[in-house]
């Protein structure tokens, strides 16, 4: 009499009997394989009930997380067609990002807000590449919250400024007292791409910034 310890043993010689003509055992193949072992079960010992459970259980388990991978992924791909045409709806649209430097043209001014912690002057200061300070401007903030600001792009002098990068410095008080502020900048999607880490936004004079440091679209 043919002795067959489980399931795992039968689903092994099934596999070398039929040429590795199928790679996935179906419910009905383990279902046969199942009654095989109970037709050719040592009668002196004999299958364990519980160890029988045990094996459809696991049977079941397996079948149910390849469901489960195969709806995920089709979530997935929803959800990527979703941000896709969402994304498209961004583009031509002026973004306000955490930024505090931005690639300008010659005479190219800028819009932005600054984040008071407090009542009071804040002194918004546009610096070039060579850390010096091309214009200097005074907001006055009524309280905590966002304060807006823009830079014309002109010096002090009322010259237009050249092209190149420009730092944002924000600074409310003055002296000892003097806190640095975090500021936001206005710039146009041109682009947006879809990367693994997530949406992408492609601004003019900014660079590429995460769908995360976006504050508001419009």
């Amino acid at each position: 009499m043919t002795t067959v310890g489980n399931a795992t043993d039968a689903l092994s010689q099934y596999a070398v009997g039929s040429n590795k003509k199928k790679s996935d055992l179906g419910q009905a193949d383990f279902l046969r394989l199942m009654t095989e072992q109970l037709k050719n079960q040592d009668p002196l010992k004999p299958l364990d009930g519980t160890q029988m459970l045990g094996q459809l259980a696991q049977f079941s388990t397996v079948q149910g997380i390849n469901g489960m991978q195969d709806a995920l992924g089709a979530v997935a791909n929803v959800m990527e067609s979703d941000q896709t045409l969402r994304a498209a709806s961004l583009v031509g649209h002026d973004a306000l990002v955490d930024t505090d430097t931005v690639q300008l043209q010659a005479g190219t001014g800028m819009d932005g807000e600054v984040v008071a912690t407090s009542a009071g002057t804040i002194t918004i200061e546009i610096v070039d590449s060579a850390g010096q300070v091309v214009d200097r401007m005074p907001v006055e903030a009524a309280g905590a919250g966002n304060v807006a600001w823009s830079w014309d792009g002109r010096n002090a002098d009322g010259a237009i400024a050249p092209a190149g990068t420009y730092k944002i410095r924000a600074v409310a008080g003055s002296g000892a007292s003097s806190q640095a502020l975090s500021t936001r900048v206005a710039a146009h999607v041109d682009s947006v791409s879809i990367e693994a880490s997530g949406l992408v936004l492609n601004l003019a004079g900014v660079g590429p910034q995460p769908l995360s440091a976006v504050r508001r679209i419009g």
